[in-house]
């Protein structure tokens, strides 16, 4: 069998091998994509950034590793942020699990998004916890769009109601 492939047999019929794929570049994988990629340690520090981190926030690899999502997080939102990051951190457990979170965030330029991302704990291999991933989406352009809708919407009920 290939070292990168994986295969393994079905056990009732130990002639069937079923071919997995070879392992997947994890390099390649996260500079491919649209969405950031960001990595933090157990204290929030920035611990990997992919390049489509640095077309949305506008801060090169270089400029955000070693510091702390701060350098995303709206002043104003900072504190709320910390006091859950660390309780995670704490406890192991995250009340967000799969769902999509949706929150403004701030680029290199001061000027506001709004970003949609999905977390995940990671973990040493002696299974404690050290870090967490986030896969981030810029929603700016849809928000700002449902935004418009809605005030439509309120001025075209305005209007029907006069009517």
């Amino acid at each position: 069998m290939c070292n990168a492939c994986r295969a393994t047999t079905i056990s009732d019929s130990p002639h069937i091998v079923i071919a997995m794929q070879p392992a997947i570049d994890f390099e390649q994988l996260a500079n491919a994509i649209g969405d950031a990629i960001v990595i933090s340690d157990a204290a929030g520090d920035i611990t990997y950034w992919n390049p489509a981190a640095t077309r949305m926030f506008g801060y090169t690899k270089e400029e955000a590793l070693g510091k702390t999502l701060d350098l995303i997080i709206p002043e104003r939102l900072r504190g709320r942020h910390w006091e859950g990051y660390h309780k995670t951190m704490a406890t192991g457990q995250t009340r967000y699990g799969n769902d999509v979170l949706r929150v403004p965030a701030v680029d290199k330029a001061g000027k506001a998004l709004s970003i949609a991302f999905t977390v995940a704990l990671l973990h040493s291999p002696q299974g404690e916890l050290n870090g967490i991933v986030a896969v981030i989406r810029d929603e700016t352009a849809r928000f700002q769009e449902e935004r418009a809708l809605k005030k439509r919407i309120t001025e075209l009920e305005a209007q029907a109601q006069q009517s």
